[in-house]
């Protein structure tokens, strides 16, 4: 051991024999605790935040996808003014407000139910045109 303490000597000279303690303030260590609290906090908030924008996501196309199932039944109703006798059964009241459970993953009592309003507007007689709007809520 002794051997070991004079090589180190010899390898620096301003070394006493006496230990040298090299600590952190009270300062530094409130400022790297605040500094680590902030940088957690701000994790744990996007974290949330990206949660709350996919779970929006889901709902949204969710609600697309009720809303266009809704209009491909509106498309696929039989509309003919030029036939004889005329057919129209693309009108309001053959599409009745509608509840529906949302297309997303289920798990206990999580369901989540939408309404699908479907509303026919006639446009324009000649030419001959309908609008075509589905609301989901």
């Amino acid at each position: 051991m002794l051997y070991l303490e004079e090589r180190f000597h010899q390898m620096n000279p301003s070394f006493d024999g006496k230990a040298r303690v090299g600590a952190f303030t009270l300062m530094e260590v409130v400022v790297s605790v605040a500094l680590t609290a902030v940088m957690v906090g701000g994790i744990v908030y996007g974290y949330a935040q990206s949660t709350r924008r996919a779970e929006w996501s889901a709902y949204s196309l969710a609600a697309q996808s009720l809303a266009m199932q809704h209009l491909e039944q509106a498309r696929a109703a039989k509309w003919d003014p030029l036939a004889y006798p005329p057919v129209d059964q693309l009108v309001s009241t053959n599409f009745p407000i509608v509840a529906d459970i949302f297309d997303i993953p289920i798990s206990q009592t999580n369901i989540v139910h939408a309404t699908n309003f479907t509303t026919i507007t006639v446009v324009s007689a000649k030419p001959p045109l309908k609008m075509v709007k589905v609301d989901c809520v």
